[in-house]
């Protein structure tokens, strides 16, 4: 690869545009069924008991798409490597929408979280077009994009579904993903990485990679103690919203759609990390996180200020987390292009664990102690992530790469 000639070019806009527009829209798949649990397990006839397992199954293929399909991004042809990942998706959101009982959409789950790690190739994909100069503006502006596709998937998810039955919501994403890929397959400019490993090689390198970069496991545990807090608020605020303050299912919706508010620090991240603030940003996310879940832990009563006030948490909340994220990412693919498709693997599939971890804590939590035990534990987490945060010294100039066992040392 002529990282001379990749270092000196600048992404067109449109090319921005059009993997933020994607990985919004594929990474939207994994948190479709989220809301819609109650009635897709009515009609599959899914036990309440087993009723998890939608969520769940989507989280294991996602997971394991992080750990075996996006690695395969330091080896073959990109743009390839995306539309055959985007084509098990349609795959899986037809069998989905199509399902008839627990079992075949239990199983499309599974493929539709394994295929949507294709937004995990765009990611990287989009830090290898863009200079140094610009990498964390583009990062950021294409993050920002993926984290409205999480943060629209449930309230639209609710619409279509109230409006035209669950089904309707697989079939429509089955339709745009199809679309999507061909766009993608004529659109995208190839982006072929000049491998030293063979898969299996590459596949044993993570355990090297993970002990031999420590900004990686630095900045993985700094976002999934903030994921698991996302996840956790997000897993129990509409519990609260409709036990509490008697909102409806569009009254849920809407509450979800004010926090997508907080996607607007991805880009500006990204761009103040350009100017070589991300040390600071990254003590300031944190805050933010664990000031958002105490302000959450400290309302009272089922006032419209009590509303406003869990609004304002939910808003702070996602601009912590999304921008920490932006951060971290923008840090780990500085560590060099060879590995970037591993290190971001790494890197989402610790801090999405941490995401599956907090929505079963949130869960139980709740379950038990109710809305204060459950706003107490997601307090504590980005809590955690400051504690680790003190002990950082600020980022040094630039790091080394060992490409032959694919390590990383900080200088």
């Amino acid at each position: 690869m002529n990282h001379s000639k990749s270092e000196v070019k600048r992404v067109p806009n449109w090319i921005t545009l059009l993997l933020a527009i994607s990985c919004g829209l594929i990474v939207a798949n994994l948190y479709y069924a989220q809301p819609l649990v109650g009635p897709i397990s009515e009609a599959t006839g899914l036990s309440p008991g087993a009723a998890g397992l939608i969520v769940t199954l989507t989280q294991i293929g996602y997971v394991l798409g992080l750990l075996f399909i996006v690695p395969l991004s330091d080896l073959i042809e990109n743009r390839r490597l995306a539309v055959a990942s985007l084509i098990v998706v349609v795959c899986g959101l037809i069998a989905a929408a199509l399902a008839t009982n627990a079992a075949i959409f239990l199983a499309a789950s599974l493929f539709i979280g394994l295929g949507s790690v294709t937004a995990q190739i765009l990611v990287p994909y989009a830090a290898y077009l863009a200079s140094e100069e610009q990498r964390g503006r583009v990062v950021g502006n294409v993050m920002s994009g993926l984290l409205l596709g999480i943060m629209f998937a449930r309230p639209a998810a609710s619409f279509l579904a109230d409006l035209f039955g669950w089904k309707i919501v697989f079939g429509l994403s089955a339709v745009i993903i199809a679309l999507l890929t061909l766009l993608l397959s004529r659109a995208l400019p190839e982006r072929k990485p000049s491998p030293t490993l063979k898969y299996m090689e590459l596949i044993g390198s993570l355990g090297a990679l993970w002990r031999g970069t420590p900004v990686l496991r630095r900045r993985a545990f700094y976002q999934a103690c903030l994921f698991g807090s996302f996840s956790l608020f997000w897993t129990v605020i509409p519990l609260r919203l409709s036990g509490y303050f008697h909102l409806s299912q569009q009254g849920i919706a809407l509450f979800a759609l004010a926090g997508v508010a907080g996607a607007v620090a991805a880009p500006i991240a990204g761009r103040l990390a350009d100017r070589g603030w991300t040390h600071m940003l990254t003590g300031l996310a944190i805050t933010i996180a664990a000031a958002s879940l105490l302000l959450a832990y400290l309302v009272r009563g089922n006032s419209a200020a009590s509303l406003a006030m869990l609004v304002i948490a939910a808003i702070t909340l996602d601009m912590g987390v999304s921008g920490n994220l932006v951060l971290g990412q923008r840090a780990i693919y500085s560590l060099g292009s060879e590995s970037r498709g591993r290190l971001n693997g790494l890197f989402m599939a610790v801090f999405f664990v941490g995401g599956a971890l907090g929505s079963f804590l949130g869960g139980w939590s709740y379950a038990y102690g109710g809305w204060t035990a459950a706003a107490l534990l997601g307090f504590i987490m980005p809590v955690l992530a400051l504690l680790y945060f003190f002990t950082e010294k600020k980022e040094s100039a630039g790091a080394l790469i060992d490409h032959g066992r694919g390590t990383v040392s900080e200088k």
